[in-house]
């Protein structure tokens, strides 16, 4: 273990501090506010790691994030998912293919690529309650690439909050079963 690794754990401690206050976050802007910080310091992690897919994954994942904030104050927050949503959506994975063909490190290292394309799909929903419930597959996707990039603290955080995603879905479900009644 060298100071590059512990550097790199301790920006994964960050990360995913950060990323535990998504789930728990009452509004989407403040997800991906929140998410947004994070992959900052994970983008910083990945490079310390050398973990280049899981870096290009970050890029991607920041400047989507820009543009779902630049377009929710411009145009405002929707219910609908427009035909402007579907081409965003559209856009980010062939931007998310296209970065990885010169990342690609073998198929552990699409772990990340997996795990981005599911995030992206949660974040574009107009539900939070989506959002919360892929957090789950979501988890363990990036649970098993931390493993794979040797992030021990990556490791431990992301059952942690996978553990944390499961407990917002759930409180989520159970704000709608009374709401409905």
């Amino acid at each position: 273990m060298d100071i590059t690794y512990i550097f790199s754990q301790v920006f994964v401690v960050i990360t995913y501090a950060l990323l535990m206050a998504t789930y728990l976050a009452k509004s989407k802007r403040s997800i991906v506010l929140l998410c947004s910080i994070s992959l900052v310091t994970n983008a910083t992690a990945y490079i310390l790691l050398g973990a280049w897919t899981g870096l290009a994954m970050c890029i991607i994942a920041m400047l989507r994030n820009l543009y779902i904030l630049w377009d929710e104050k411009k145009h405002g927050k929707s219910q609908k998912i427009t035909k402007k949503d579907v081409i965003f959506l559209i856009i980010v994975y062939i931007a998310m293919i296209l970065v990885t063909i010169p990342t690609y490190n073998g198929f552990l290292s699409l772990l990340s690529v997996f795990a981005t394309a599911l995030y992206t799909y949660s974040i574009w929903q107009k539900s939070t309650r989506v959002y919360k419930f892929c957090g789950i597959p979501v988890g363990m996707l990036w649970l098993f690439y931390n493993g794979y990039v040797k992030s021990i603290f990556g490791v431990i955080l992301e059952f942690v909050l996978l553990t944390t995603s499961t407990i917002g879905y759930i409180l989520e479900t159970k704000k709608n079963k009374r709401t409905k009644k």
